[in-house]
């Protein structure tokens, strides 16, 4: 067996820092693959929902393939396995509306899935070529990350329930930090802007037993049952299947993760909502990660880490800082050096000056006052 390995002629994707645990935007192939638990005697119906779903994905952007296969033990248990040209487009479709209609019937017949999602770093036999190029495309080197998971969860409430929200919110005891002999909750901070919400968490472990684990406590359940009045978007969480629909649209991927390498116990955590012009979220994420990956190699950088979320055109920034979000050179706070940039990719109520006039440099500290969310809670695990 002969490992694909990356040659001097061959171009590999952008190399990422060191500094960088995690990206989407490296360029490099997508593996996606999917666990399915059928439901008994529901696999020739799930078989006919898969091709129903397979002839339309077919024309996603960016799609490359993919494979149905069936386990050879459990008739029960399907393995779905689909490759596209880089995390990006993948990440839009799957985070679409469209998305969550097209995969309604696989979960009527369906006990439980499990996604997980890899780059492609390596291949066995010949070389793999990209759509445009022809030429293969593979990561030069393996990312080293923390052992953290971090993901967020977003949903909006009813305009004028915000102060009652952030009470609920802010006024219930926290779970039990141990899910299991090797999963964690490190850390949960939760946001608000304007009528947002954006709970924030950090696992060491397994991120699916985590929220199973979080969504069984008590005194969480009793949390989302008091919130359920004033969500904008209606949930049932007695029905599964509405359950499910809701905390799939609430998922807030981490598509980019930085660290300066640099440790202050005084640095604060701050969150930064960026409201992305229509069709501009991904582009805006990139901009940020790009601006980020850069700045943590400045040593005056006071943004000690940070972690990007993305859905559609809902973009959110979590930053550790030194010295306060007001400390330094806003643009650095704010990690939009570019005035223009920022009105051209950005809809904050303020920038007036639109796409089409850039802004003063003054205008990025009102930016930053813009984006800045209110903190209503911020936990660490006793023992993290």
């Amino acid at each position: 067996m002969t490992i694909t390995a990356p040659a001097s002629n061959q171009p590999m994707t952008r190399q990422v820092s060191p500094r960088v645990s995690q990206s989407v935007f490296d360029g490099s192939r997508l593996r996606v693959v999917l666990l399915v638990d059928v439901n008994d005697g529901a696999q020739q119906q799930f078989l006919e929902a898969y091709e129903q779903l397979c002839s339309q994905v077919a024309s996603v952007p960016g799609h490359v393939s993919d494979q149905l296969c069936q386990s050879i033990e459990n008739p029960s248990q399907w393995l779905i396995t689909s490759e596209w040209e880089s995390a990006p487009p993948f990440l839009a479709w799957v985070n679409s509306e469209e998305h969550v209609r097209m995969v309604e019937p696989l979960h009527s017949c369906v006990r439980d899935t499990r996604s997980l999602r890899f780059h492609v770093v390596r291949e066995t036999g010949g070389p793999a070529a990209d759509a445009e190029s022809g030429k293969r495309r593979l990561q030069t080197s393996p990312r080293i990350g923390d052992g953290v998971i971090r993901h967020a969860l977003t949903f909006t409430v009813k305009p004028g329930s915000e102060k009652t929200v952030a009470k609920i919110l802010a006024d219930y005891d926290p779970p039990e930090p141990q899910v299991d002999d090797t999963t964690r909750l490190i850390r949960t901070a939760l946001f608000m802007h304007g009528n947002r919400v954006v709970r924030a968490i950090e696992v060491r472990g397994d991120l699916l037993a985590a929220l199973r684990h979080v969504a069984r406590q008590p005194e969480v359940r009793a949390v989302e049952e008091a919130i359920n009045p004033y969500l904008e978007q209606h949930r049932d969480l007695d029905d599964p299947e509405s359950a499910r629909v809701f905390f799939t649209r609430a998922a807030l991927p981490a598509v980019h993760h930085v660290t300066a390498e640099r440790e202050d116990p005084a640095a604060e955590r701050h969150a930064l909502y960026y409201p992305a012009r229509p069709g501009c979220g991904m582009r805006l994420a990139q901009l940020l990660a790009e601006q980020d990956e850069a700045a943590a190699e400045d040593p005056r950088n006071p943004v000690l880490c940070s972690t990007i979320f993305q859905r559609d055109d809902v973009v959110v920034r979590l930053i550790d800082v030194r010295g306060g979000l007001g400390a330094g050179d806003p643009a650095l706070s704010l990690g939009l050096p570019d005035p223009a940039k920022a009105a051209e990719l950005t809809a904050f109520p303020e920038a007036a000056a639109g796409a089409g006039s850039a802004p003063k440099d003054g205008d990025l500290t009102r930016y930053l006052e813009l984006a800045r969310m209110q903190l209503v809670t911020d936990r660490h695990s006793p023992r993290a």
